[in-house]
């Protein structure tokens, strides 16, 4: 029977580049040909200061990958996708990855889930169960580069991902508080999702100097594919909704518009604003996927931020928002700063009015930001919001509800009841059970471990936090206990993508630095918090496993066993990021063919056999899935 993801493939070919490189633009053509007939259009990025030398390859290599973002949404559609330009071999382990990461994650969320862009056939697309769901044969005709440019960034330095949305709007205000050098980049797309970011872009460009804008023809190329696929509706512009048809790989599109100024201005860290409930791992039927939230997850930082490592780039990326819920995060902007939550507007929709950008007061994203105000006791028309949107949001909110962890949204109304809201209470069968760890700051390992925030910036941005949140709680099973995250010795544990060396000024006030060691693929030499740290990163260990027997009368009877461990560290050591862990030495083995001779010290196969096993179980405990003995 032929798959049914087959009936997807209508693009025969999607080419991207080769780009032109200026030192404020870079541009590369997008051709689409189907059946022998190919189109074509152009997506550019452009700066306000120079950024690129033209004659330089690490441009060229950086150009290249900022062009081919928006193209890794369409693995699915494509038989063939040519990627012209300069990639190393990191570039392209990158891209492979995140191709086909996006094609599982379109297959689930837009095609095995209602989407309202759909037509035909595709439309009631069947489930199919496959370990990987990229179609298309991705292609790199250019020869890879022979050298790549090192990236000396600063770390005192902070480029934020902004645009008019509370997160950005709030980790520029903490950051700049505990004495970083921030540096608010706005990405302007060529359509109406800029209008968003307007109200604010235009106050920092007025009031912060190190404010920066780049422009992108993305959403002009996203609507063009969209006219490519035979299954998306024509009238597709016309259909409200609170999602986009097809894409899902889009901050990456953003994001490396922002890198190519961070490398100019030397910058060492790039945060994106995402609080806790964004790192998702869940199961549509068989399907595991990350609910289509990818690249607003702590997984996506941290993927980025060993492709940094691998090219050799000294920048990291993260939020400073984890632990907080995206009520926490409304609460505290309201309260700390006042003058930056006046230029919020959180809604895909908006409109102008005059010289202001207003937002439509209609869609889940107003409801949910109006319903979040009130709740926190502030006044929604500040940010912009009529008096009839305020209603007509609340009135709608408890019967539509909102797109919100669910504790989240819980949480809101149980406040909102609380606060003695007619519109809310009115419609609701029964009273909603509070969730008080919604407005604490919530540690865990999977959503927002302490050390996901570098270790400079961590004492003083919970300080901040703290005085707005009701405490802090870390998850222990299914509970949440009460504890001090400032008298934790967490506090200190290291941040995995960055090592003390070159280490610049700590703005977040703490004066003890991160602790890490130069042998950190050898697991025995790490602390248990570094090794904590190493398993979260990596998947690999190596277990040398020698024995002590003779090797005639000139060698040492441990020869096997110092061959092995010296083999592990070695392969280990040499290995790209994230190297492996070299595990301690089993010196032992099954030397009874030698008993004859003096020294010899063995084990017997089962003993050999279930230590190995035992070790390698121990292993898959701490996240090791693959297992290599040498």
């Amino acid at each position: 029977m032929p798959s049914p993801l087959k009936s997807l493939l209508t693009i025969d070919r999607l080419e991207i580049g080769p780009v032109k490189v200026e030192p404020r633009r870079v541009a590369a053509p997008y051709r689409v040909t189907v059946g022998g007939t190919t189109e074509e259009t152009e997506l550019a990025y452009k700066w306000e200061e120079d950024v690129f030398d033209p004659a330089s390859p690490a441009s060229l290599n950086l150009a290249s990958l900022a062009v081919t973002q928006v193209a890794l949404n369409y693995g699915l559609f494509c038989r063939e996708i040519v990627f012209n330009g300069q990639f190393d071999r990191h570039d392209r382990a990158f891209l492979r990855d995140a191709a086909a990461n996006t094609a599982r994650e379109i297959y689930v969320k837009k095609f095995l889930e209602p989407n309202p862009f759909l037509t035909g056939n595709a439309a009631e697309i069947e489930t199919e169960r496959r370990d990987n769901y990229l179609q298309s044969e991705l292609v790199f005709p250019d020869s890879e580069p022979t050298a790549s440019e090192t990236w000396r960034g600063d770390r005192s330095k902070v480029a934020i991902l902004s645009s008019g949305g509370k997160d950005s709007l709030l980790s520029y205000g903490l950051l700049s508080e505990i004495g970083a050098e921030v540096h608010p980049v706005y990405v302007n797309e060529s359509g109406r999702h800029w209008l968003t970011a307007l109200n604010a872009h235009r106050h920092f460009a007025e009031h912060v100097p190190l404010t920066s804008r780049v422009w992108t023809t993305s959403d002009r190329v996203f609507s063009w594919m969209l006219r490519q696929l035979p299954f998306i509706r024509p009238d597709f512009a016309s259909v409200r909704s609170d999602e986009y048809p097809i894409r899902l790989w889009t901050v990456a599109v953003f994001l490396f518009g922002v890198l190519p100024l961070a490398h100019a201005r030397g910058i060492g860290r790039v945060v994106i604003g995402n609080e806790f409930d964004t790192t998702v791992r869940t199961r549509h039927g068989n399907i595991p996927h990350y609910d289509g939230l990818y690249d607003q997850s702590r997984y996506f930082d941290n993927a980025l931020s060993r492709f940094y490592r691998r090219k050799g780039w000294d920048l990291a990326q993260f939020s400073i928002l984890r632990p907080l819920s995206e009520l926490l995060i409304e609460k505290t902007l309201v309260e700390r700063y006042p003058d930056l939550q006046r230029l919020q507007v959180s809604c895909h929709a908006a409109h102008k009015d005059g010289n202001r950008v207003r937002p439509c007061g209609k869609c889940e994203k107003c409801r949910r930001i109006v319903g979040m105000l009130r709740a926190v006791g502030a006044d929604p028309e500040r940010c912009g919001y009529s008096p009839e949107q305020i209603d007509h949001a609340m009135a709608r909110l408890a019967a539509a509800g909102v797109h919100q962890e669910s504790a989240g949204a819980e949480h809101l109304m149980h406040l909102l009841v609380q606060r003695g809201d007619n519109d809310i209470t009115s419609d609701l069968a029964h009273p909603p059970r509070p969730h008080p760890e919604v407005l604490r700051l919530r540690f865990d390992r999977e959503h927002a471990p302490m050390n996901a925030i570098p270790t400079d910036l961590r004492a003083g941005l919970i300080r901040i936090v703290l005085e707005h949140a009701d405490g802090a709680v870390r998850r222990s099973g299914r509970m949440w206990v009460p504890f001090d995250p400032l008298e934790d010795p967490e506090l200190f544990l290291p941040y995995a993508f960055e090592s003390n060396a070159g280490a610049g000024p700590s703005p977040g006030g703490s004066d003890r630095r991160s602790f890490t060691t130069d042998n950190h693929h050898l697991l025995g030499e790490l602390t248990w918090p570094e090794a904590e740290i190493r398993f979260r990163e990596v998947d690999v260990a190596l277990l040398p496993v020698g024995a002590i027997e003779q090797h005639g009368p000139h060698l040492p009877i441990d020869t096997d066993a110092w061959d092995a461990e010296y083999l592990a560290q070695r392969v280990a050591a040499e290995c790209s990021e994230p190297k492996p862990l070299a595990l301690p030495l089993i010196p032992y083995g099954v030397s009874f063919h030698h008993d004859d001779f003096p020294g010899t010290i063995g084990v017997s196969n089962d003993a050999l056999a279930k230590m190995v096993y035992d070790v390698g179980m121990s292993c898959a405990r701490n996240g090791i899935t693959k297992l290599v003995i040498i």
